[in-house]
């Protein structure tokens, strides 16, 4: 069919030698034994294997899954058992070892389940390029560039042609040629399928060098007898023929040829709206869809006057090299070099048992007659033969000057990238210089420095931005030292500046001393200083009770005993200074009009002390109302920082103001009457103080058996609490909940056998003759108590402000775990004290973070 033709630029007319591989029909190469499959037969990254020694695999299974987009599966050739995963000899220009998968075959060459699809022009464009990754198809023409990323170009680059490369330049090389004429008819299917994926381009075109009249016979047969109903779009399908040119089958060469458009430098294809691919990968994608077979075989030729038989053979990817030769009786001694692939762009394989891969298009073993060792390199003469040869219009010997001299700058603005390495230029020059060699190794060091600039920059940005973070830690900490500084000097300057009332001191240290010395007189902090020591040493009295009254073994009793005994006599301690305070502030005399304020503050607390709990709680309840109006009013003006912990003091005070009018309501309908002088039951009474207190004066007076039936008692309550807890939990609580339940039934079964034992020896002489030892044992206990205290706080003298600090930290974080302890009980006890624990134990983690920001 008639195509314009661009005439090619440059170019040799190499001896073609293909006649020799003609001769035979196609053959089919037997299973190895063995067959090597490197995880990289692509540009890009190797693929990643999937399989482990003594797996066993079926012909067609991925063993290796492709790494990244610009990757490639890979599948096992033949049925077996994968044998080692390790470098091997590969075959590739480098002559560098390469990770293989090998696999010991069985012969059975048992295949995987496939699928096959009966109209594959119908799949979505997704689908399609999918199975085709999938499949582990690369460029067969030599590159080895992945299929799947060729096929999606960029949404801005729409496709307007689609070119399909049976050129087949390279000397001896016939393996395209002999697929054109077996294959025909499934290239045309394929070119329809390529272009179904492609959003159907305008002109599909089937390039062919006029030196293969049978193929291009065959692809025109099949265009003939094959219609549109079977091949949508095959109206739009040319077989294209042109003079034979070497290398007219390169890429950007053949673009040039059939539509005279130029790929710009660095530039692809896709980007002036082409696509090109090779007939061999054409069938291998239409295999793929249609059969459901993935890349396992290829046609490769053998040829070389080393060789007894010469031909094409459909060969096992992964079948090493030396198998392949011997079927065609190889002659190792009549061999000058074994070269993977053509005599212009071919490199000698560096091992005999390197395998073919899915870009092995030939393997060629010429005797020393047929390709005599090249002639020593001479100085170039400048003659301009490779200039006029090469067909990216480059200048080959001013890159040879700049690869000499390794200047890698003049050597990219003279486009070395831009070379094929098709090697014309070294085949026309008469001082034999080995350029496309020159080229290689320059390129090789081009890339390998810019990935190592690109790691170097990587390196620097790490490095800069870590000094400018120590520098920006630095800065700021100075920042808050300078201002801490200038806060005190300001602090300072105004207690120097304030004048001293009377005897106030100056000093500001004495100012400190003077202001404790005020509180320590104010009898109403005294007598709040006293009542929370009484209600603290209580909440220890009745905690210590708890603890051990719940411990399990006898040596954890013994302890938890002696803590109980001496947290009872701090208590009655405290309760003693309480009583004495009291009294005497009740013969001094009260002064509520005065103006000295200190004495209106000794006469309220005095007045408060003979209160009854009815106007105790009224007072209070004027109290929290004040304070409530003050905290919205804080609410209201605070940040947003700030204004969460705002309203949740608010809500806190509204609550106690609640609960507070309630009591109030209570106290007013129980109120005694005159002369009711009946004795109290603690759980009636309302207020916590008060009700602590008397619970604390009937625990004193208890026997031990009371003491256990009263601590049965509230671990029963407990228990009803946690079962209804329970009841109503969903999945994620219940384990926890169902721990607990288990924990205090235990604990009451523990405490009900203690009674057992307990109720005959209460009042038998031997147990009121003990008393006097335990508070003996008591009193030992609070005395070692006291000397501990006064060693540590000697040694919290001796210590430096940083020391100090550490030991606070440890104090701190101690506390800490001791209170989320507590309030993961109290959680899964549904204890009503759960507010308070959270509340203690966040005031305990910003004490820390605000210690370790010091």
């Amino acid at each position: 069919m008639s195509q314009l033709i661009y005439p090619l630029r440059g170019g040799v007319h190499p001896p073609e030698n293909k006649q020799q591989s003609l001769q035979t029909k196609l053959q089919h190469s037997a299973i190895p034994a063995e067959l090597i499959l490197p995880l990289s037969q692509h540009i890009g990254a190797p693929a990643e294997a999937i399989v482990n020694i003594g797996d066993k695999v079926l012909r067609g299974q991925m063993i290796a899954e492709p790494n990244g987009p610009f990757s490639a599966a890979v599948h096992a050739s033949s049925s077996g058992e994968v044998i080692a995963i390790e470098p091997r000899p590969i075959p590739h220009s480098s002559g560098l070892w390469g990770d293989c998968i090998v696999i010991r075959c069985d012969g059975e060459d048992r295949w995987v389940p496939r699928t096959e699809t009966e109209n594959p022009y119908a799949l979505e464009t997704d689908e399609l390029l999918n199975r085709v990754r999938q499949s582990g198809i690369a460029g067969m023409g030599g590159a080895g560039f992945p299929t799947a990323v060729k096929l999606r170009p960029p949404a801005t680059s729409p496709i307007d042609t689609l070119i399909i490369n049976g050129t087949e330049c390279e000397p001896y090389i016939t393996a395209d040629d002999v697929l054109m004429q077996q294959r025909s008819d499934d290239i045309i299917r394929g070119c329809a399928l390529l272009a179904h994926m492609l959003g159907e381009p305008d002109n599909i075109l089937i390039g062919v060098e006029d030196n293969k009249p049978e193929a291009i016979a065959a692809l025109e047969h099949s265009l003939a007898h094959l219609d549109a109903s079977e091949v949508p779009g095959i109206d739009h399908i040319k077989v294209v023929s042109f003079p034979t040119k070497y290398p007219s089958g390169g890429e950007k060469q053949l673009i040039q040829i059939l539509t005279g458009k130029e790929v710009p430098s660095g530039g692809l294809p896709a980007h002036i709206g082409i696509v090109l691919q090779n007939v061999g990968t054409t069938v291998a994608i239409w295999e793929a869809i249609r059969y459901g077979k993935p890349l396992t075989e290829r046609i490769t030729t053998v040829v070389g006057e080393s060789l007894k038989q010469q031909g094409n053979t459909l060969v096992r990817i992964g079948t090493p090299s030396a198998f392949v030769l011997k079927q065609f009786g190889f002659d190792e001694d009549r061999c000058a070099r074994l070269i993977a692939g053509g005599p212009m762009m071919g490199f000698s394989l560096p091992d005999i048992n390197a395998p073919l891969v899915k870009t092995s298009n030939c393997l060629l073993a010429p005797s020393h007659q047929e390709m005599p060792d090249p002639e020593p390199a001479q100085a170039c003469i400048r003659c301009g033969h490779c200039a006029e040869a090469c067909p990216a219009s480059l200048l080959p010997q001013q890159l040879y000057w700049y690869a000499q001299a390794k200047d890698h700058d003049r050597l990219q603005a003279h486009n070395l990238m831009d070379c094929i390495e098709c090697g014309a230029c070294a085949y026309v020059c008469p001082s034999s210089i080995p350029l496309v060699q020159y080229y290689r190794a320059s390129k090789g060091e081009i890339r390998q420095a810019a990935i190592d600039k690109e790691k170097s920059d990587r390196s620097r940005q790490r490095f800069e931005f870590r000094q400018k973070r120590i520098e920006a830690a630095e800065a700021e900490k100075e920042a808050k030292r300078l201002a801490r500084k200038k806060a005190a000097e300001a602090a300072k300057a105004k207690a120097a500046a304030k004048p001293a009332p009377g005897s106030a001191p100056a000093d500001p240290v004495a100012a400190a001393m003077a202001r404790v010395q005020a509180q320590q007189d104010d009898p109403a902090e005294q007598l709040a200083k006293l009542e929370r020591a009484f209600n603290n040493a209580s909440n220890r009295a009745k905690s210590a009770e708890e603890k051990w009254q719940q411990a399990e073994t006898d040596e954890q009793k013994a302890k938890l005993e002696a803590r109980f005994k001496q947290a009872q006599v701090r208590m009655k301690d405290a309760e003693t200074k309480l009583a004495e305070f009291k009294q005497s502030q009740n013969s001094s005399s009260l002064a509520v009009d005065s103006d000295d304020p200190i004495e209106r503050a000794k006469a309220k607390a005095q007045q408060r002390l003979s209160m009854s709990p009815l106007e105790k709680a009224r007072n209070t309840l004027n109290s929290l109302q004040e304070r409530l109006k003050k905290a919205q009013q804080k609410a209201a003006e605070a940040d947003e920082d700030k204004k969460g912990a705002m309203n949740a003091a608010v809500d806190k005070l509204t609550q106690k103001i609640s609960d507070l009018k309630q009591e109030i309501t209570d106290l007013q309908a129980t109120a005694p009457g005159p002369g009711n002088e009946s004795p109290v039951d603690p759980d009636s009474i309302e207020d916590p103080i008060e009700r602590a207190k008397a619970k604390a004066m009937q625990r004193l007076s208890m026997s031990p058996t009371e003491k256990l039936q009263s601590s049965l008692k509230s671990l029963e309550s407990r228990l009803n609490k946690s079962e209804e807890k329970l009841a109503s939990a969903d999945a994620d609580q219940r384990p926890a909940l169902e721990t607990a339940v288990a924990k205090l039934q235990e604990k009451i079964a523990t405490v009900k056998q203690e009674i057992r034992e307990a109720e005959p020896s209460d009042n038998s002489p031997a147990a009121s003759a003990s008393e006097p030892q335990v508070v003996a044992a008591v009193e030992d206990a609070a005395s070692a108590a006291i000397a501990k205290a006064k060693e540590k706080a000697a040694a919290q003298a001796s210590m430096s402000p940083e020391e100090k600090r550490q030991a606070q930290v440890e104090s701190l974080k101690q506390r800490i775990d001791k209170a989320q302890q507590r309030l993961d009980n109290a959680m899964a006890e549904n204890n009503d004290n759960i507010d308070a624990f959270k509340l203690g134990l966040e005031k305990l983690q910003n004490k820390l973070a605000e210690l370790e920001a010091e």
